[in-house]
């Protein structure tokens, strides 16, 4: 059967690797909620992930916000349903544009860090050298990591959803003609708190899986710089699609009557 056996491989080592991952995560919370703690290590990776994260995740929230408008207002002129452009503004970046864009964002930005850090670590030997120390490398390296992301993504999230419907305001006011208080009046009326919570929610879930996909790939890296940088682009690639399949399961939690 040359058919059936690749994919019994691949079935397998999917497998594996989803039990692995699930047993780091597990060691990883537990770690995180029981002491001692690292007060000071995790607020040092709330700068990392949260301030020096900001340009990128603004940027992009921005230019999003212009190109939704943009690209409505194209659509719904054949409509006559111009108005609804602050509606669909509003409503695609806090439930959808915003977390989504600013987790893949800090993915590639943080979670290639974070292994590539970790990484470096584990193949210099350092972190055999915390356990002869007798510290924890999850509770010192890991759970620091978890922690900030998970508590600085909704943040991020937050300001990401302001700063793109401040981007579709400008365009909708400055170049299609929009009334600016009647476009703000229209955005506030029509978001609803379930638009913006659920998107925080996101955001949250995209964090810790954005630091566990770093710290996991890092940990378990091997084989010197080669071992490093596979770890790096495995890191990204899993936390990518990882945020892809929980935003649809999150949406169908929220969302499904």
């Amino acid at each position: 059967m040359p058919v059936v056996a690749p994919i019994g491989r691949f079935v397998l080592a999917f497998a594996v690797t989803a039990g692995r991952i699930a047993i780091f995560a597990s060691q990883a919370l537990l770690r995180s909620v029981t002491p001692p703690y690292y007060p000071r290590l995790v607020l040092r990776q709330m700068v990392e992930i949260g301030f020096y994260s900001l340009p990128v995740v603004g940027l992009t929230a921005i230019f999003t916000g212009m190109v939704l408008a943009l690209q409505s207002f194209t659509g719904f002129s054949r409509f006559s349903a111009e108005s609804a452009i602050p509606n669909i503004v509003v409503v695609s970046i806090t439930r959808e544009l915003g977390p989504v864009l600013a987790g893949l964002m800090v993915a590639g930005r943080i979670g290639a860090a974070i292994a590539a850090e970790i990484g470096t670590m584990r193949v210099t030997e350092q972190i055999d050298a915390l356990t002869t120390l007798k510290t924890d490398p999850l509770r010192y390296l890991v759970a620091p990591r978890l922690i900030a992301a998970t508590l600085l993504l909704p943040i991020l999230v937050l300001i990401a959803d302001i700063i793109g419907v401040l981007g579709g305001y400008l365009v909708s006011v400055y170049k299609l003609g929009f009334a600016g208080d009647v476009y703000l009046i229209n955005t506030m009326d029509f978001v609803e708190p379930l638009d913006v919570v659920s998107g925080l929610v996101k955001a949250a879930v995209f964090g810790f899986l954005v630091a566990l996909m770093g710290c996991y790939h890092g940990y378990r890296s091997r084989g010197g710089a080669q071992g490093v940088g596979q770890a790096t682009t495995n890191a990204v690639v899993s936390a990518s699609i990882l945020i892809l399949v929980f935003n649809f399961i999150v949406t169908e939690l929220f969302f499904t009557q």
